[in-house]
């Protein structure tokens, strides 16, 4: 069973989310501001955060910036009535996965989960087929080729630090131990 947290200062909001996910059988904690909201973050275990752009006490912009700085990873959709470029830009930058457009129906928030799921299926799916190419690569002696492989993928997941380590290992095979470090180092930030 996955555990949510609802971030939406909207009472009506908290309700309807929270009722359809838990239809949908997951568990369920809400928050009415950023600063709570932050809170039960720091403090709770979450496998998905539906996030407010304006809240109170603290944006919903801010919590997410704050809570990517503390390294917390967990993935946000962030909820808005007020879609600007502007918020799309510094919400995806901050690592926002997927947007629910306020007014929103049951339907349509069933269809952003959907979609967001499969995404993350597609992306560890993506992953472990780049990692058994590469392995086998290696096993052949090939690491060019691994390193070939890497490079194609690694596109969709400029932020995973498994990608680095991948080609930290890769270029240790290669001979190249200064490059093999400096993966190894970005795969290490990447993890915090």
């Amino acid at each position: 069973m996955k555990n949510v947290l609802i971030i939406d200062d909207t009472k009506n909001i908290r309700l309807l989310l929270t009722k359809c996910l838990e239809i949908e059988g997951y568990t369920v904690d809400s928050a009415a501001d950023g600063k709570e909201g932050l809170e039960k973050i720091l403090a709770g275990q979450y496998d998905l955060i539906f996030l407010d752009i304006k809240l109170p006490e603290i944006s919903g912009t801010e919590v997410l910036r704050r809570i990517r700085t503390a390294g917390i990873k967990t993935p946000v959709i962030v909820i808005t009535a007020y879609p600007t470029v502007k918020n799309a830009v510094d919400c995806t930058k901050l690592g926002a996965q997927a947007y629910l457009q306020k007014p929103f129906t049951a339907e349509r928030l069933l269809t952003v989960l959907r979609d967001f799921w499969q995404k993350e299926a597609d992306s560890v799916h993506e992953f472990e087929e780049t990692e058994l190419m590469v392995k086998e690569a290696l096993a052949q002696g090939d690491p060019d080729r691994a390193v070939d492989v890497i490079g194609q993928r690694i596109k969709g997941h400029m932020a995973d630090s498994q990608m680095y380590r991948l080609l930290s290992i890769a270029y240790e095979r290669k001979g190249d131990g200064e490059l093999a470090a400096k993966f190894l180092e970005i795969s290490r930030i990447l993890e915090k």
